[in-house]
């Protein structure tokens, strides 16, 4: 398959597997995600309805929102090269005793409960139009603009950023602080292009 190239996808931590929540981080990271955004936040039922609306009316709908109520749950904004399937690939399937067997390595297997095949202790969007909708559920302030790539970065680079260092790093030579990384921090921060 072609790379789909970078893209953004939610990643949920389910509240019977938010005790595990360094191990799963860890996963993300070597599995070479970057952590776009992270939020621990408890959902009312209210919410929760919400967010699984597609399932309304299933059997399992009423158990799947109690679940989901149950405590805490951890969303991230993962950012990486076609990171809706690599991430899904990353969870393994969807039944924990089918991850057990299929993905002994997934994340559901490795965190679900062996006893409740619905309790599979993560989530990941299903597609890049999930993903988006999800991502705004859960960081609805949060504005993400697309990430650039090919011309449009190499030209962001060096009509932006490579400008802004060379300035930035002329007035580091210039003052000679104690402290020249926590210095150059600061004035990057004083003289983002981007800041509000």
């Amino acid at each position: 398959m072609a790379n789909a190239g970078v893209q953004r996808t939610l990643a949920l931590i389910k509240p019977d597997a938010v005790n595990r929540a360094a191990e799963i981080e860890k996963v993300i990271t070597e599995e070479g995600f970057t952590i776009v955004e992270r939020r621990q936040v408890t959902l009312s039922q209210a919410d929760a309805e919400t967010f699984y609306a597609e399932h309304k009316g299933k059997p399992f709908f009423e158990t799947l929102i109690e679940y989901m109520t149950s405590g805490d749950v951890i969303a991230f904004i993962l950012s990486g090269d076609d990171a809706v399937a690599r991430w899904r690939q990353v969870l393994g399937p969807t039944k924990v005793s089918v991850a057990r067997q299929e993905a002994p390595s997934s994340l559901r297997a490795r965190f679900g409960d062996p006893g409740n095949d619905s309790k599979n202790g993560t989530h990941g969007s299903d597609s890049l139009t999930s993903a988006q909708r999800e991502i705004k559920f859960f960081f609805p302030d949060l504005t993400l603009e697309a990430a650039l790539t090919g011309e449009g970065a190499k030209e962001y680079l060096s009509h932006t950023v490579s400008p802004l260092l060379v300035r930035g790093l002329t007035e580091l030579c210039r003052e000679r602080p104690e402290e020249p990384i926590t210095w150059l921090a600061d004035w990057l921060l004083a003289n983002n292009p981007n800041k509000p």
